[in-house]
C-alpha cells in the first residue's frame, strides 16, 4: 500500500473512533454490527478497485449510466431546446443547471417508479436488506431502510412504514442515518451531469459510493446511539411496504410528477441556502476585515473559508495529499451548510480548473460528498418520518442531530474506503 492509502485505512477507524466519543453509552457496542459492517465496505471496494473483473464492471455499470443519462436529456431538448444542450455541444448556450442537469431527475424518478411497479426496485432491496440483517445483526426493519436507500432517497421510510410506531431509539436514529448517508437514485443523476466532463467515470464512482455508505450508515448509527432494547423485528426478514400501481403508464406519471416536487425542493433549497450564507458572508466580512487589518491576518472570513479551514484536520485523515487538502476541505466543509448539490458544482469547477493536483483528490472528495447529510436535509428527514408516525416526533427530533454526525461520519468513513483501494495507477479515474 501507498503512504496515501495507509493514511485513508487508518481514517476508517478514525470516523469510528470520534463517533464513539459521542455515543450514548460507550460501553454497549455492537461488535457484530461493527466488524461485518467494515468487512463489507472492504470486499466491495477491494472487487471494485482492485480485481479486474471487478474493474470490468464498474467501468460496464458507468458507461450503462451515462448512457441512460444521454436518453434522459432527450426529453428536456425537446422541451427547452438549445437551453438543454450541455457545454460543447454544437448551438449550446452554456451551462443551465435548471434546463440540463435537473429535468433528468424527472427521467430516473419515472424509471425507478417503472422498476418498482415490475417488482424490481423490491426483489433488489430484500436482498441487500437480508445480507445486513443476516450478517450484521440488526433489526429488518433497519436493514430494509438501509438498503432501500441505496436506491431511493427521503420515500425509503415508505418502506418501513408500518414498523416506525414500534421501532426502538436506536432504529430510528437508523432510519435518519441511513436517510441522510445515502443519496437517491434519481438526483445522483444530478451530480453525474455535473461531474462527467470532468470526471468521466464518476457514474460509476457515486453508484459505487451508494453501496458503500448503506453499511457504513450501520455502522455508525450503531455506535453513535447504541441498541437499548430488543427491537420487534430482530432477525426478522420484513417485506418492503409499498403501494404499487395499476399499470406501467401510471407508474410512469406517478414517478414523473414526484421527480417535479423533487426538483422544486432542491430549488427552493438552493435559492434559500445561497442566499442566506450570502448574507452571512456579508457579515462575516464585515467583521473579518477589521480584524484582519488589525492584527495583520490573511483569513477568509467567508463560511466556506472557516469551514474550509475547520475540515482541513478532517481532509488529511481522508487521504487526500496534502497540496490539495485546501480545495478538498473547503468543498468537503461546505456541504454541512450550502448541500452537496453546490458542493458538487465546486468539485467540478476544480477540477475544470486544474486546482486539485492528484486524481486521488477528486475520487475522495466525491464518495465524501454522496449523502444528504446538511443542516436542511436533517430537517427535511425528521419532517418526512414524523409524518408516517406522529407519535414518534419527540424521539425523532431527540436522536436528529446525532443522525446527522452519524450520517456526516459515515459520508467520510466511505471516503476512507476509496481512499484505502485507490491508486494513481487505477483506471477508474477515466
Amino acid at each position: 500500500m501507498e503512504p496515501y492509502n495507509i493514511v485513508s485505512f487508518l481514517g476508517i477507524f478514525a470516523c469510528m473512533g470520534t463517533a464513539w466519543v459521542f455515543s450514548t453509552d460507550r460501553r454497549r457496542m455492537n461488535w457484530h454490527a461493527i466488524g461485518w459492517g467494515i468487512g463489507l465496505q472492504l470486499l466491495f471496494a477491494l472487487f471494485v478497485f482492485i480485481a479486474p473483473a471487478g474493474t470490468k464492471a464498474f467501468l460496464f455499470v458507468n458507461k450503462i449510466a451515462v448512457s441512460v443519462l444521454d436518453a434522459a436529456s432527450e426529453g428536456a431538448k425537446c422541451v427547452f431546446g438549445p437551453l438543454a444542450l450541455p457545454p460543447g455541444t454544437p448551438g449550446s448556450l452554456g451551462f443551465f443547471l435548471a434546463f440540463q442537469a435537473l429535468p433528468t431527475i424527472i427521467f430516473f424518478s419515472a424509471l425507478v417508479s417503472i422498476l418498482y411497479f415490475y417488482g424490481i426496485m423490491p426483489a433488489l432491496i430484500k436482498f441487500f436488506a437480508r445480507i445486513f440483517t443476516r450478517l450484521m445483526r440488526v433489526s429488518g426493519a433497519e436493514s430494509l431502510c438501509a438498503a432501500s436507500n441505496i436506491f431511493v432517497g427521503v420515500e425509503s421510510a415508505f418502506t418501513v412504514r408500518p414498523h416506525i410506531r414500534d421501532m426502538t431509539r436506536s432504529e430510528l436514529c437508523t432510519v435518519l442515518t441511513a436517510g441522510m448517508a445515502t443519496v437517491a437514485s434519481n438526483v445522483l443523476a444530478l451530480y453525474v451531469f455535473t461531474l462527467q466532463k470532468q470526471f468521466p467515470a464518476i457514474a460509476g464512482h457515486l453508484i459505487s459510493a451508494s453501496f458503500l455508505s448503506a453499511p457504513a450508515a450501520l455502522i455508525m448509527s450503531k455506535i453513535m446511539v447504541p441498541e437499548k432494547q430488543t427491537p420487534r423485528t430482530l432477525g426478522l426478514g420484513i417485506e418492503p411496504h409499498y403501494q404499487k400501481d395499476s399499470n406501467v403508464f401510471e407508474a410512469v406519471i406517478n414517478g414523473s410528477q414526484a421527480g417535479v416536487k423533487v426538483i422544486v425542493g432542491i430549488v427552493a433549497l438552493l435559492i434559500a441556502v445561497l442566499g442566506l450564507v450570502a448574507l452571512l458572508d456579508m457579515i462575516l466580512g464585515g467583521i473579518g476585515m477589521k480584524a484582519n487589518v488589525m492584527f495583520g491576518w490573511g483569513v477568509d472570513w467567508s463560511l466556506k473559508g472557516l469551514l474550509g479551514y475547520a475540515f482541513r484536520p478532517i481532509a488529511f485523515i481522508l487521504g487526500i495529499p496534502p497540496a490539495d487538502v485546501p480545495v478538498a476541505a473547503r468543498i468537503i466543509g461546505q456541504r454541512a451548510v450550502l448541500t452537496e448539490v453546490a458542493s458538487y458544482q465546486d468539485l467540478s469547477a476544480a477540477l475544470a480548473a486544474g486546482s486539485l493536483q492528484h486524481p486521488r483528490s477528486a475520487v475522495i472528495i466525491a464518495y465524501a460528498l454522496c449523502g444528504f447529510a446538511h443542516v436542511a436535509s436533517m430537517s427535511i428527514f425528521v419532517g418526512g418520518v414524523s409524518a408516517l408516525a406522529p407519535g414518534r416526533t419527540g424521539t425523532l427530533s431527540r436522536v436528529a442531530f446525532r443522525a446527522l454526525v452519524a450520517a456526516t461520519l459515515a459520508c467520510l468513513m466511505t471516503a476512507c474506503v476509496a481512499g484505502t483501494f485507490f491508486t494513481n495507477r487505477s483506471v477508474l479515474l477515466g
